[in-house]
This record gives structure tokens, sequence and C-alpha cells, in this order.
């Protein structure tokens, strides 16, 4: 059921300062004005919209393109409604009043309050997530960008190895093995790999639990002829590898210490609550086959709203598993959704490939689509479709998973 607000009010977001304005539940104009973003700003906008309401911030709603921040996280707190829109649709909006392509902060501000007040069911109102919620965010992004930045480097180094050191490219098939890294940094030139004991090797392997190749066969690909390069080239690179080197094992080391964060976050967030029966949502989600950290992590984190609310049909949406239908005469296509949280997306695409491994009927489903000719992609955007609708009726349940009781039915 809906509540009637009092007061509408648009916020034409920017990184420094936000353009604000202010209706009343008729349409007419009560104000408009520029906010600093800082602290100051943050309290002469309370104060600015306290002028109006009054005691009742309940009874002022707030419509913004950006559903997260300092500022949301401010109008939340002081208990005004906060609704959010997808920027595609606020151009739409905008066309209403302006035809002919006219825009200004003012304009976009006065947009987002009229369409709200008119239109409010295409919004999606905005809910401070608990604290665990965002530090388990907090940390998936963080290790998601140390992922990026320590691929990036490893790239570098595959094609540094490629230029000048192709023999370590024979050991293992990416640089991304820390037991690579020592070795290439015992012995930086093609050269002095030829000379490298084997005991050194034997000792870099032992230390780093390798058992897939042993010392002699590592030595027998180093002392391999070298490539033949201009004089000072090969010294220029390996000078350019023992500068990465530090920065690599830096980053997986970080990586690594962010990845048993989240997994005792994780492990605090799934454990029982006292005198409580039920199961909770981190808990069911890490109890289905195919789950596990960094997709628990992801869809906690990132579609805590919907999982919340039980938001079914937002959840396929937001995390692009439901397609978009067009429509026209004759004509009926169904493609891929691409207005959706891509971390969301791949982490329901990591879930729906772990699940085809790890579940024997998944597995047949994800046969069955192959056989009527759809892509493996599209197989598996349809297997994580029917994963979410399993994981929704356990959570509004409040069962984990349990693979007899499946078998039985």
């Amino acid at each position: 059921m809906q509540t009637d607000f009092q007061w509408y009010v648009g916020i034409d977001w920017a990184s420094q300062k936000h353009r604000v304005y202010c209706m009343d539940a008729q349409g007419k104009r009560l104000g408009h004005r520029w906010i600093d973003h800082d602290g100051e700003g943050m309290i002469d906008l309370l104060e600015w919209l306290r002028s109006f309401c009054g005691d009742q911030s309940e009874q002022l709603a707030v419509a913004i393109e950006v559903p997260h921040g300092a500022l949301v996280e401010t109008l939340l707190d002081q208990h005004f409604a906060v609704f959010s829109i997808n920027p595609k649709q606020r151009d739409r909006f905008r066309d209403r009043f302006s035809p002919g392509g006219a825009k200004d902060d003012e304009r976009d501000a006065m947009v987002l309050a009229d369409s709200l007040r008119t239109d409010r069911h295409c919004f999606r109102r905005a809910c401070l997530a608990p604290a665990d919620i965002i530090r388990l965010r907090e940390l998936t992004r963080l290790e998601e960008s140390l992922g990026k930045q320590r691929q990036r480097l490893e790239n570098q180094l595959w094609d540094l190895a490629r230029r000048c050191y192709p023999a370590l490219l024979k050991l293992c098939s990416s640089p991304n093995e820390p037991w690579l890294w020592d070795l290439w940094e015992a012995a930086p030139l093609p050269a002095q790999g030829a000379r490298l004991r084997v005991s050194k090797i034997a000792r870099i392997l032992q230390q780093h639990r390798i058992r897939r190749i042993d010392a002699a066969e590592v030595y027998e690909i180093l002392a391999a002829p070298a490539l033949r390069l201009a004089p000072g080239a090969a010294e220029a690179v390996s000078e350019h590898v023992l500068v990465l080197l530090p920065l690599l094992r830096l980053l997986h080391r970080q990586e690594v210490e962010v990845g048993q964060r989240v997994a005792r976050l994780l492990e605090e967030m799934a454990a029982p609550e006292e005198d409580a029966n039920e199961h909770r949502d981190a808990a069911i989600l890490l109890s289905l086959p195919g789950v596990g950290r960094k997709v628990a992590a992801t869809v906690l984190s990132e579609a805590y709203q919907a999982v919340a609310e039980r938001d079914y049909h937002g959840f396929r949406q937001q995390g692009g598993a439901a397609p978009v239908t067009r429509s026209s005469g004759k004509k009926k296509v169904v493609v891929m959704r691409y207005a959706c949280n891509d971390r969301l997306r791949n982490a329901m695409h990591q879930w729906a490939f772990g699940s085809m491994l790890n579940d024997p009927r998944r597995q047949q489903q994800y046969q069955q689509m192959r056989a009527r000719k759809q892509g493996h992609s599209r197989a598996l955007r349809g297997l994580a479709d029917r994963l979410v609708d399993v994981l929704f009726s356990m959570l509004r349940h409040r069962a984990v998973f349990d693979p007899e009781r499946r078998a039985a039915a």
C-alpha cells in the first residue's frame, strides 16, 4: 500500500554540488537551491527540508538517481523517504516537460520531483542496509578491484616472458602462481636460468608444494636455447620484471587477506541466532550447490534489498536473468537483458556454472537446453533463472537445501 506524501523533492545529484527542487502534493513549486557536497551542505539541506515539513519527515519524499552514497544515507537516517530511478527512465520523463530537448540542472531536479509525485510506481524505494551488509559489499568490491589489478600486472608479466624468456611459459599456463615468481626472481635472465642448480629449483618447488612437475623437468626446460636479442634488451626486461614481482606479491597477499575477511564475515552472518529456529539468509544461500564464498557475498551485498523483501522479479531483473521481450505487430523477439548489475550478473553466471558441475539435475537441465540449440551462455542464463526460483522458495520457507527432500518429491 503506497503512502501519500505532502512534499516531493528532486535532487539532481553531482560530485561537488547538488541541485534541489521542492514542490507540494499539487505540483506547486516551493523552492529550489544549490547544496554543497560536504558536512555543512548536508546540514543546510536538512534545515531547508524541515522548513517545509517540520517534524513530519515521513511525509516528505525525495527522488534521486543514485540509491546509495552519503547524501542518501543522510536523508534515510533522518527518516525521509528516498526513491531512486534509472537515469534512462529519468531522461524519458524529461521529454514530457521539454520535447525540444532543453536540459539544465534545475529542470532535471524538477522532473525528478514531479515524476515521483505522479509515477511513483516507476521508482524504487531505498533503504539502509545493516552494518554487516555494508562491510560485506565494500570487501567484495575491494577483492574484485585487487583481482583486476593483479590480473593486469600478470598480463604485463606474461608479455615480458614472451619477449625474452619463453621457456617460463612452458612451466604453467598463466603467470599467476607465486612459485613461478620466485623462480623468475632467482634467475631473471635466460642465461642465469640455464645455470640454475637443481637443488635451488627443488627448494622453490617444495616451498610452494608443487608436485605436478619435478626439479629435473624445470631445469631441462630452463636449459633450452634462449632467444637471441639485441644487446641490453634482456637486461632491460629483467629489470622491469624485478619491479613488478613485489607488486604482484603484495596484491596477491592483500587479495588472500580480504578473501579471508569475507569468509569470516559470512560465517558470522550464517551462524544461527540465539533462540531462533529459522535459518538465516546467508546459511540458506550457502547451502545451495555451486554457491561459494564469492557468489554468496556478492548476492547478499549487491541484492540485499531484493533478498530482504523477497522480491523475486526484482532480483531477476537486477541480476540479468529475466529476458527482455520486444513485440511489435507480427514480430516478437526475446533478447538478453543488458540493463542490470554487472557484479550480480557475473555472480549468477558463476553460480549456474558451479551448480551445473556439482548438481546432476542441473547438469541434465543444461544438457537439455544445449540440445535445443542454445549456446553455452544462454543455457547458463536459463539455468540461473531456475536457480533464482529455487532460492526464493527456500527464503520464503526459511529452509536450507536438502537433496533428499528434492529426490523424494
